[in-house]
């Protein structure tokens, strides 16, 4: 039984109503969009068709043991697929349709969440015992590893982001963020 607020949850409904807030804690928080006029202007740059070379290079990294999403395609299996050269051009024409058009497929928002729990709990009967874990369908995912990876290289060919982030960037570690803390400290 999963207990919240010293109150029982039971059936079905009750229990995903108290996971979901627990969950989604930042649902409704006010965001204040004015910080984005701060931002300064960068020129616009054209956007190159995606190619096969990275789309190749992001799967090869993609593991095969990782669960499939909804639709039930692992990596393993698209791997095979995109090894079909007539597959994979079909694949970055979708792609290269969703940049074109700016639209993002409700098929590839489809997700399921699965709720594990975390290990060497004392108790399960908390909602914090436990962690979501959203599957996407796997085509998007990969679309969305080979835009994630064009638009880091552009921001860190271009200087978009500030020199102390170091969190989820490639080729930035807990080493980075470890020597920037020393440096910062001995500097007064």
């Amino acid at each position: 039984m999963i207990y919240h607020n010293n109150q029982p949850y039971t059936t079905l409904d009750s229990l995903w109503n108290v996971l979901h807030s627990s969950f989604n804690t930042t649902l409704n928080r006010h965001v204040d969009h004015n910080i984005l006029n701060e931002i300064e202007c960068k020129p616009s740059q054209q956007w190159n068709s995606f190619s096969k070379a990275e789309f190749k290079s992001a799967i090869s990294k993609c593991n095969d043991s990782s669960a499939p999403g909804p639709d039930k395609l692992s990596w393993r299996h698209l791997k095979v697929i995109v090894a079909n050269d007539d597959c994979l051009t079909n694949i970055i024409n979708i792609a290269d349709s969703c940049i074109n058009l700016g639209y993002w497929p409700n098929y590839f928002k489809v997700s399921s969440t699965i709720i594990i729990p975390k290990p060497n709990k004392s108790s399960y009967d908390q909602p914090k015992a436990f962690r979501p874990i959203v599957l996407l369908n796997t085509l998007g995912k990969l679309i969305e590893k080979v835009i994630m990876e064009r638009l880091q290289y552009t921001v860190a060919c271009n200087d978009f982001i500030h020199p102390s982030q170091l969190g989820g960037l490639k080729f930035k570690s807990t080493t980075d963020a470890g020597a920037a803390l020393t440096h910062i400290v001995q500097s007064g």
